[in-house]
C-alpha cells in the first residue's frame, strides 16, 4: 500500500527471501547445521581489510628528498669530528685536532647548504631562528646547528691561521681568537653528540609509520653512526701515529650501531620494519652493515698500517652514509602503502586489549 504519491518514483525492490526454519534438537533449540550448540557467538561480519580512500596514502609524506638525507649524514659527521677534535686538543695530538676541527666545520657547512637548498630560499633558514620552541625538535635543531657552527668556525679559524703561519689579515682579532680557541673547541665538542642525535628525534616525531616506530632507539643508531663516520674520516686523513683515539671511536661506533639496529628492529612492529629490509633501503642497510664490519675489523686489526687505515676509514664513512640514506628512504617508502599505517595501529590496539585496557581506543601510542 502506497503512503505517499512519491512512492511511485522509487525503483522496484527485490523480493525478500523467506527464512527457512532449521532442524532443532528435541530439547534445546540449537541448530544441528554446522554442529553448533547455540552457546557460542558466530562472527556475522568478516574482519575488515585495511584500505584507504581510493588507495591513496593515509599519511602525507614530508616533502624532503636526498638533500635532507645528506644533511643527516653530514650532521653526524660534523658532531663526531668535533668530539675527536676536542680529544686531540686535550691530549696534544695536533694533526688529529686540526683535521677534526676542519672536518667538523666542513661537514657542518655542507650540511647547512643542503638544508637551505631543501628549504628553497636562504631566508627561510633565518626565519626558523626567529623563535625558540623547546617542544619542537626542528626549532631546537636549528638553534643547535647555529651555535655548533659558530663554535666550530672559531676553532677552525684558529687552525687555518696557524696553518698559514699567522699570515691571515686578522689584526687585533688574532689574540681574541687565541683566547677563544679552547672554549669554542669545548663548546663544539659538547654539542657534537646532540647534533648527531637530534635528527633522529626529528624523524621519530613525525607521523611517518616506520620513523615513528623507531623513535625510542633511532638516536642510539644515529649517534653510533656518527661515531664510526668521524672515526673513519680521521683514519682517512690523519697519520697512524695519532689515530689511536679515532680507532677506538670507530670500533665503538661499529659495535654500537650493530647492536642498536638489531634491538630497534626487534622492538618495532614487524610490519613497520618491512621497509628497512626490502627494496632499495633494505639493500643500502645491508651493505651498510657489511662495510661497517669490514671497516671496524680493519681499524681494529690493521689500523697501524696507513693503507689499511685509509681503506677502513673510507668503508666506515660509506657505511654511515648508507645507514642515514637507508633509514630516510625506508620512512618515505612506508608512507606509500596504507598497511604500514593501519596494521601497526591495529596491532597496538590488540596489545592494549590483551593487557586489559578496553575502555578507550588509543592506537597511536606504543
Amino acid at each position: 500500500m502506497s503512503l505517499s504519491p512519491y512512492d511511485s518514483y522509487r525503483p522496484p525492490e527485490e523480493p525478500r527471501r523467506t527464512r527457512r526454519r532449521k532442524n532443532r534438537t528435541p530439547g534445546g533449540g540449537a541448530f544441528r547445521r554446522g554442529g553448533g550448540d547455540g552457546s557460542r557467538e558466530v562472527a556475522m561480519v568478516p574482519e575488515p581489510e585495511f584500505t584507504s580512500y581510493y588507495g591513496r596514502p593515509i599519511v602525507k609524506a614530508p616533502p624532503w628528498d636526498s638533500k635532507i638525507a645528506a644533511y643527516l649524514f653530514l650532521g653526524g659527521l660534523a658532531g663526531g669530528s668535533s668530539v675527536l677534535a676536542l680529544g686531540g686538543h686535550l691530549t696534544g695530538r695536533d694533526v688529529l685536532r686540526r683535521n677534526g676541527r676542519l672536518g667538523a666545520l666542513g661537514a657542518a657547512g655542507l650540511g647547512t647548504i643542503a638544508l637551505v637548498a631543501d628549504l628553497g630560499r636562504p631566508e627561510r633558514f633565518l626565519h626558523m631562528m626567529r623563535t625558540f620552541k623547546p617542544t619542537s625538535p626542528m626549532s631546537l635543531g636549528s638553534w643547535l646547528l647555529a651555535v655548533f657552527a659558530t663554535n666550530a668556525g672559531v676553532a677552525a679559524a684558529v687552525e687555518v691561521d696557524r696553518m698559514t703561519g699567522e699570515r691571515l689579515p686578522l689584526g687585533p682579532l688574532r689574540p681574541v681568537l687565541r683566547v677563544m680557541e679552547t672554549p669554542t673547541s669545548v663548546g663544539a665538542g659538547v654539542l657534537g653528540a646532540p647534533l648527531a642525535a637530534y635528527t633522529a628525534v626529528l624523524l621519530g616525531d613525525t607521523s611517518v609509520p616506520t620513523w615513528h616506530e623507531m623513535h625510542g632507539h633511532l638516536p642510539f643508531v644515529f649517534v653510533s653512526s656518527a661515531s664510526l663516520a668521524s672515526g673513519g674520516l680521521a683514519l682517512l686523513t690523519t697519520p697512524v701515529a695519532e689515530t689511536g683515539p679515532a680507532r677506538v671511536f670507530a670500533v665503538a661506533g661499529v659495535a654500537g650501531e650493530l647492536a642498536a639496529m638489531r634491538v630497534m628492529k626487534r622492538a618495532m612492529d614487524p610490519v613497520a620494519a618491512e621497509p628497512l629490509e626490502q627494496g632499495r633501503p633494505g639493500t643500502w642497510l645491508e651493505w651498510s652493515e657489511r662495510l661497517s664490519i669490514a671497516g671496524g675489523l680493519g681499524a681494529l686489526l690493521g689500523g697501524r698500517r696507513r693503507w689499511v687505515a685509509a681503506a677502513s676509514g673510507a668503508a666506515l664513512m660509506a657505511s654511515s652514509a648508507l645507514t642515514r640514506f637507508g633509514v630516510f628512504w625506508a620512512g618515505k617508502e612506508s608512507v606509500k602503502d596504507p598497511k604500514y599505517t593501519v596494521v601497526p595501529q591495529r596491532n597496538r590496539l590488540n596489545k592494549r586489549r590483551a593487557q586489559g585496557i578496553t575502555d578507550d581506543s588509543i592506537t597511536t601510542v606504543a
